[in-house]
């Protein structure tokens, strides 16, 4: 007889674990799990989709043989391979925190459907809050689903319409009126088909989202309804509001048919026959007899409340809607206005999109400004970057400002918000029109844009808005760093002492084997100005002092000698030259500056203030530090090089911002060039990440006495 140990370990488990912005949480997921398999006595498999693609792939024996299929990630990962198998998808940090519960979870989790079911959210749902924001991440892809398929149409309906107008209508006591029989009156009429489709594209794909393919007919056909108020006895209809609601409604009613068991001979029609006219003919009635008009009364009375807007309510309207754009330049925020002025275009109520559409290139454009009126606050690749997003701006690509915010989320993020303000409450109080859900100068040139004059003064004055506000916070901030970290590069005390300026670290190797720590040979710089002689940045070693006034010249001899002799670990990337077993630094922005620092003295970096920036610039997409008393800093930019790795060890752990809280006490440190070839120094992270996971090699590393040993433990990466 067996015993309930024995056949525990009978359990085979895979998982796939995947993080769009850091590779490291990857491969720390993976290990997570891993460690939790082996102690439950679970075999486990960890397909690995990071930075340098998939590794460990998951085979089609893999997948035929597993119990369960646990996914921990922040992006898409496709699922259609787990045809059959139980399902647990969560984010990458439910890996690293919980391992041990998502293997327990995984045993009861929904099986993956062959028609796009998934088994993720409702086994997530169990595990109760996860649940609700899994439930609310399905909700939102749905609806975004369809506004992806309704915006073309909407664009080719809105421009057809506007050019039409523009070239074949004529003036008339009511507008502009295009004669009859004329070809630009047939290039009109093709345009309000695409404002027609619009609803039922909107409606159906929202269904498709949900339930797939048999929730395609429902959905449009309910759409099609909605924005038809002659089914209901409403002149306006539901419009896209009804649209929505369908479109959830037809794909929520497939997902339950979809459960009703019948008979093997009935199961090939059902997909094609039985539950599209079963869900179209209820979900049809129901709107039409029941909910169609109400939802048409509140859509109609929202139009009039919109329609009325006018001074300080457009203002208020236009400046909430600004604000809404410019936070997440194409996020749920942003989208969720965007959404709202779409769907009103089609109602004859442009003003709202006109709000949108002037606030929508302001981003891009009043980033690409910043770069040109304060060249020096930005690096070469910025400056190209700004010149890029200029373009996208002409063109109403907001995502054009999102590397800028990514780079300094603290700065361009809230200047971006008010400039988009500035522009959309200009253009809510001039009534500004937009007759497609699209924006940027483009619109106006094409001829869809009402008020073109005032368009292009909310436009010019959210982009100045946004560009003054962008330097004025990057200013500050640079100023603070400078104030705070001006000799964070070694030596600010011993040229005090001398009266000569600060002493600049020369890429040489001193002392090796000394056991005293890795020191540079100071020479002696240019006295710096009087606000930089009061520093308090950590001192240079009494050591280092010394072999400076001995060393007025630079020893590259000395530089190739002890480089050739350097023990080399990580692909040759770390060296004893640049690892320090006692950090001085306090903070983490400091820490940067010091290991950046003893980077520099590899000779390997061309300039040291670049790839701090750079180093602080990724810090600000998200924290390095990973948990367990690590830190992986890491920055890939042309201030370098050469790829070079550095680490160091803090006694008292230095506050990173971790998932687990924990201050780093392990730092390394991973800095390449832009147009460093392959991927190495990607998988020099990913190594490092895997074997930091064990708790002995950590052990190890810190216990190390001096730099010698350090490099002795870390020949154990491979």
């Amino acid at each position: 007889m067996t015993s309930p140990e024995s056949e525990k370990r009978k359990v085979r488990l895979l998982a796939v674990t995947a993080c769009p912005t850091g590779i490291a949480h990857t491969y720390m997921a993976a290990e997570k799990l891993a460690q939790a398999a082996e102690a439950l006595g679970v075999e486990i498999k960890v397909e690995t989709q990071g930075s340098i693609g998939a590794e460990n792939v998951l085979t089609d024996n893999d997948v035929r043989n597993a119990d369960g299929i646990i996914i921990a990630a922040d992006k898409d990962v496709d699922r259609s391979r787990f045809v059959g198998k139980k399902v647990l998808a969560v984010g990458v940090a439910e890996g690293i925190h919980h391992p041990g519960s998502l293997i327990e979870q995984v045993q009861s989790a929904p099986v993956q459907t062959a028609d796009g079911g998934s088994g993720g959210a409702p086994a997530v749902g169990t595990s109760g809050a996860a649940g609700g924001g899994k439930e609310r991440s399905i909700v939102y892809k749905a609806l975004m689903n369809g506004v992806s398929y309704m915006i073309p149409f909407v664009v080719v309906g809105g421009l057809l319409i506007a050019i039409s107008l523009a070239l074949g209508g004529d003036a008339t006591a009511k507008g502009y009126a295009i004669p009859k029989g004329t070809f630009w009156a047939d290039v009109f009429a093709v345009g309000v088909v695409g404002f027609e489709l619009m609803i039922p594209i909107l409606s159906g794909y929202i269904a498709y989202a949900i339930a797939d393919r048999p929730a395609l007919v429902p959905g449009m056909i309910g759409g099609w309804i909605a924005g038809h108020g002659e089914f209901y006895d409403s002149e306006a209809g539901a419009g896209f509001i009804g649209a929505i609601v369908t479109g959830f409604l037809a794909g929520y009613l497939v997902l339950w048919i979809k459960k009703v068991k019948v008979p093997k001979f009935a199961q090939p029609i059902m997909p094609i026959i039985v539950i599209p006219i079963v869900a179209t003919t209820a979900l049809s009635l129901f709107f039409i007899y029941v909910i169609g008009e109400p939802i048409a009364w509140v859509f109609t009375h929202l139009t009039d409340w919109l329609s009325g807007m006018t001074g300080s309510s457009a203002v208020l309207l236009g400046a909430l809607l600004g604000l809404m754009i410019a936070f997440d330049m194409g996020g749920p925020v942003n989208k969720t206005a965007f959404l709202f002025g779409a769907g009103l275009i089609a109602t004859g109520n442009q003003t709202v999109m006109g709000m949108c559409a002037a606030a929508i290139p302001v981003m891009p454009l009043g980033q690409g400004l910043a770069t040109l009126i304060r060249r020096r606050l930005y690096s070469q690749q910025e400056r190209e970057t700004g010149m890029a997003a200029l373009f996208m701006g002409v063109f109403g690509i907001s995502e054009g400002a999102i590397p800028f915010a990514a780079a300094r989320p603290a700065q361009v993020i809230p200047a971006n918000m008010l400039g988009g303000a500035v522009a959309g409450a200009i253009a809510g109080v001039a009534s500004v029109e937009d007759a497609v859900p699209h924006g940027g100068p483009i619109v106006a040139v094409l001829g869809a844009i009402g008020g073109v004059p005032m368009f292009f003064l909310a436009v010019a004055v959210g982009t100045l808005v946004t560009a003054i506000t962008t330097n004025a916070l990057i200013d500050i901030k640079e100023r603070g760093n400078r104030g705070a970290d001006a000799l964070a590069t070694a030596g600010a005390g011993a040229a005090s002492a001398t009266g000569t300026g600060p002493l600049v670290p020369e890429p040489v190797l001193a002392g090796a084997g000394t056991g005293a720590g890795t020191a540079a040979v100071l020479t002696k710089a240019p006295a710096a100005p009087p606000a930089a002689s009061g520093a308090t940045e950590p001192q240079a070693e009494p050591e280092a002092a010394t072999q400076a006034e001995n060393a007025a010249e630079p020893q590259p001899e000395l530089l190739a000698e002890t480089a050739a002799a350097g023990d080399e670990v990580l692909s040759g990337y770390l060296t004893g030259q640049t690892v320090k077993v006692r950090l001085e630094a306090g903070t983490k922005d400091a820490a940067i500056r010091e290991m950046a620092a003893m980077l520099a003295t590899t000779g390997k970096v061309a300039d040291l203030e670049a790839l701090v920036a750079a180093a602080f610039a990724r810090e600000d997409q998200g924290s390095t530090g990973l948990g367990e008393e690590i830190a992986i800093p890491h920055a890939k930019t042309d201030a370098v090089t050469a790829p070079v790795v550095g680490f160091a060890r803090s006694a008292e752990g230095v506050e990173w911002g971790s998932l687990d809280g924990t201050q780093a006490k392990l730092i390394f440190m991973i800095t390449v060039p832009e147009a460093a070839a392959g991927d190495e120094h990607l998988r020099i992270l990913a190594m490092l990440s895997r074997k930091l996971m064990d708790i002995g090699f950590r052990e190890r590393l810190s216990a190390a006495p001096d730099e010698a040993a350090v490099l002795a433990v870390l020949r154990e990466v491979q």
